[in-house]
Protein backbone atom coordinates (compact mmCIF):
# COMPACT_ATOMS: atom_id res chain seq x y z
CA UNK A 1 0.00 0.00 0.00
CA UNK A 2 1.37 3.43 -0.97
CA UNK A 3 1.60 6.31 1.43
CA UNK A 4 -0.64 9.31 0.59
CA UNK A 5 2.22 11.36 -0.86
CA UNK A 6 4.47 8.75 -2.43
CA UNK A 7 4.61 9.99 -6.05
CA UNK A 8 7.11 12.56 -7.33
CA UNK A 9 6.34 15.33 -9.83
CA UNK A 10 9.13 17.30 -11.50
CA UNK A 11 9.05 20.24 -13.87
CA UNK A 12 11.53 22.60 -15.45
CA UNK A 13 11.01 26.32 -14.93
CA UNK A 14 12.86 29.56 -15.48
CA UNK A 15 15.07 30.22 -12.41
CA UNK A 16 13.80 33.81 -12.05
CA UNK A 17 10.18 32.64 -12.06
CA UNK A 18 11.02 30.00 -9.47
CA UNK A 19 12.67 32.51 -7.13
CA UNK A 20 9.80 35.01 -7.44
CA UNK A 21 7.20 32.29 -6.90
CA UNK A 22 9.05 30.93 -3.86
CA UNK A 23 9.15 34.44 -2.35
CA UNK A 24 5.40 34.84 -2.78
CA UNK A 25 4.68 31.37 -1.45
CA UNK A 26 6.99 31.85 1.54
CA UNK A 27 5.14 35.07 2.39
CA UNK A 28 1.97 33.02 2.87
CA UNK A 29 3.69 30.12 4.59
CA UNK A 30 3.70 27.71 1.66
CA UNK A 31 6.47 25.78 -0.04
CA UNK A 32 6.62 25.10 -3.76
CA UNK A 33 5.69 21.49 -3.00
CA UNK A 34 2.66 22.66 -0.98
CA UNK A 35 1.51 24.84 -3.88
CA UNK A 36 1.98 22.05 -6.43
CA UNK A 37 0.09 19.57 -4.21
CA UNK A 38 -2.74 22.09 -3.78
CA UNK A 39 -2.89 22.77 -7.52
CA UNK A 40 -2.89 19.10 -8.54
CA UNK A 41 -5.41 18.20 -5.82
CA UNK A 42 -7.77 20.87 -7.17
CA UNK A 43 -7.37 19.53 -10.72
CA UNK A 44 -8.26 16.05 -9.44
CA UNK A 45 -11.18 17.19 -7.24
CA UNK A 46 -12.73 19.61 -9.74
CA UNK A 47 -11.95 17.63 -12.86
CA UNK A 48 -10.98 20.84 -14.63
CA UNK A 49 -8.10 23.30 -14.65
CA UNK A 50 -8.61 25.25 -11.39
CA UNK A 51 -7.53 28.66 -12.67
CA UNK A 52 -9.32 30.88 -15.15
CA UNK A 53 -7.27 31.20 -18.32
CA UNK A 54 -8.16 33.85 -20.84
CA UNK A 55 -7.03 34.43 -24.37
CA UNK A 56 -6.02 38.09 -24.68
CA UNK A 57 -8.34 40.24 -26.76
CA UNK A 58 -7.06 42.34 -29.65
CA UNK A 59 -6.75 45.47 -27.48
CA UNK A 60 -4.43 43.64 -25.08
CA UNK A 61 -2.42 42.10 -27.93
CA UNK A 62 -2.00 45.53 -29.53
CA UNK A 63 -0.88 47.04 -26.21
CA UNK A 64 1.73 44.29 -25.78
CA UNK A 65 2.98 44.84 -29.33
CA UNK A 66 3.12 48.64 -28.88
CA UNK A 67 5.25 48.26 -25.78
CA UNK A 68 7.29 45.46 -27.41
CA UNK A 69 6.77 43.11 -24.47
CA UNK A 70 6.00 39.41 -24.16
CA UNK A 71 4.67 39.46 -20.60
CA UNK A 72 3.45 42.16 -18.27
CA UNK A 73 2.47 42.63 -14.64
CA UNK A 74 -1.13 43.17 -13.61
CA UNK A 75 -0.29 46.74 -12.57
CA UNK A 76 1.08 47.56 -16.03
CA UNK A 77 -2.13 46.24 -17.59
CA UNK A 78 -4.18 48.39 -15.22
CA UNK A 79 -2.14 51.44 -16.19
CA UNK A 80 -2.66 50.94 -19.94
Amino acid sequence: MRSPNSETVRCRINPEVKVKAEEVLASIGMSTSDAMRLFLKQVAVRGVFPLELKVPNQKTINAFQEKNIESVSLQVLRDM
